[in-house]
C-alpha cells in the first residue's frame, strides 16, 4: 500500500517515526510531506526521515493563515495527484484532509486536543477515520462529524506509544552545558500563533523570572519560533539556556527534574516518562490533560512561588509503553 504522511508541527515527527517504522517493515510505501514551521523540518532530519517540503506556516494572523491554507492545499493536491496514495494519514492537518478529499483518498485524522473547533470542523467531516485518545468523550467530537462509524479510541496517550522503544541518551546535558549539580527544568512556551490559544500568557514570563537568575538551577527554554529564541535570550537570565536548534527533548525531558509547559505534547512526554509537570496552557483544557489533573499526573500552575525546584530522587518511575503497532492496525483500518 501507497501511504502519505503529512506533518506540519514539531510533534508530528516525533509522533510518527515508529508508526512509520512499523509500516514500511510490513512492506508499505511511505512517503512524507512536511510543512515549513518551527522545528518540524530540523526533526524530520535529525530522525532520517526523508519528506517533501510544501509551504510554510501562515503567521498569526488569521488571513495569512487562510491564504497559506489554500495555497499549500493546491500544492498538495498537485502532489498528491501524481503518488497515486491509497492512504493519507496526519495529526490535525487540513491540508491534507482537503486534498485527500479532493483526491478522494481515504484519510486518517489524529489529534489529542478536541478544542481547535475550526481545524476539527473540517478535518473531522472529511475524514474516513477520526483517531484519538479515549479520555476525550465522544460527545464532544460529534459536532465536528466524527461519528461512530469514523471515530477510533486508542487507551492511553499517543506519547506511551510513539516513546515505547526510548531510552534518554545524557549526551543532550553535556551538548547543552548543562550543570548536573543543578535542579535542571525545562521550559516550553506557549503556542503564539495558534488559533486556539488566543489569551494571553502571562505566566510565561512570570516562570522565566522565577527561574532566570536562580544559581541552583539550569532552566532550559525549548521555545517553538526564532522569534521566540531572540525574545528569551534579549532577557539575558544567567540561569537560562536557549539552544540554537531542535535538540533531543525527550532525552532532555527524561532526564529532567522538573517540566514547565504551556503546550500539550511536552507536558503528557513528561507524564508519560515520569517527570515532574506542570501546565501553565492558557486555553480551555482538553479531556486528557482534564483526566491527567484528576489522577495527579499533571499539575496546573497559577503561581510560580509554588515550583518545586529540588533535585528528584535517583530511582525514577518507568515509562509506560505501549505497543505502536496498536495505531498501525487502527490507521490501516481505513483503507479497508
Amino acid at each position: 500500500m501507497r501511504i502519505w504522511f503529512d506533518m506540519t508541527a514539531p510533534a508530528h515527527p516525533v509522533v510518527f517515526r515508529p508508526v512509520i517504522v512499523h509500516l514500511r517493515s510490513g512492506g508499505h510505501d511511505v512517503r512524507v510531506t512536511a510543512r515549513d514551521y518551527a522545528q518540524t523540518l530540523p526533526l524530520l532530519r535529525r530522525m532520517g526521515i526523508a519528506h517533501t517540503v510544501i509551504g510554510r506556516h501562515g503567521g498569526a494572523s488569521r488571513t495569512r493563515k487562510i491564504r497559506a491554507l489554500a495555497s499549500r492545499t493546491a500544492r498538495m493536491i498537485a502532489y498528491g495527484r501524481r503518488g497515486g496514495f491509497d492512504l493519507a494519514v496526519a495529526h490535525g492537518s487540513n491540508d491534507l484532509a482537503l486534498a485527500a478529499a479532493v483526491l478522494r483518498i481515504p484519510e486518517v485524522n489524529a489529534f489529542d486536543y478536541e478544542w481547535a473547533t475550526k481545524q476539527h470542523q473540517i478535518g473531522c467531516r472529511l475524514a474516513h477515520r477520526v483517531l484519538t485518545p479515549d479520555a476525550i468523550p465522544p460527545e464532544r467530537l460529534a459536532p465536528y462529524g466524527a461519528t461512530a462509524d469514523k471515530l477510533r479510541r486508542y487507551a492511553g496517550l499517543k506519547e506511551e506509544y510513539y516513546l515505547a522503544d526510548f531510552e534518554p541518551d545524557d549526551r543532550v546535558l553535556e551538548a547543552l552545558g548543562v550543570d548536573r549539580d543543578r535542579v535542571l527544568v525545562v521550559v516550553r512556551p506557549p503556542p503564539d500563533v495558534s488559533l486556539y490559544h488566543r489569551k494571553a500568557n502571562k505566566l510565561f514570563p512570570a516562570v522565566l523570572d522565577a527561574v532566570g537568575s536562580r544559581e541552583d538551577v539550569h532552566a532550559v527554554v525549548v521555545p517553538r519560533t526564532d522569534l521566540q529564541r531572540q525574545t528569551v535570550r534579549a532577557l539575558r537570565f544567567p540561569s537560562l539556556i536557549v539552544p540554537d536548534g531542535a535538540v533531543d527533548a525527550q532525552s532532555l525531558i527524561a532526564l529532567a527534574d522538573l517540566v514547565v509547559s504551556a503546550g500539550g505534547t511536552m507536558n503528557r512526554e513528561a507524564v508519560a516518562l515520569g517527570t515532574p509537570v506542570y501546565t501553565t496552557y492558557g486555553g480551555r483544557l482538553g479531556g486528557v490533560d482534564e483526566k491527567l489533573i484528576r489522577e495527579g499526573r499533571l499539575r496546573p500552575l497559577t503561581d510560580p512561588r509554588a515550583l518545586e525546584l529540588v533535585k528528584r530522587p535517583q530511582g525514577r518511575a518507568g515509562l509506560t509503553r505501549r505497543n505502536p503497532g496498536i495505531l498501525v492496525d487502527m490507521i490501516l483500518e481505513a483503507a479497508a
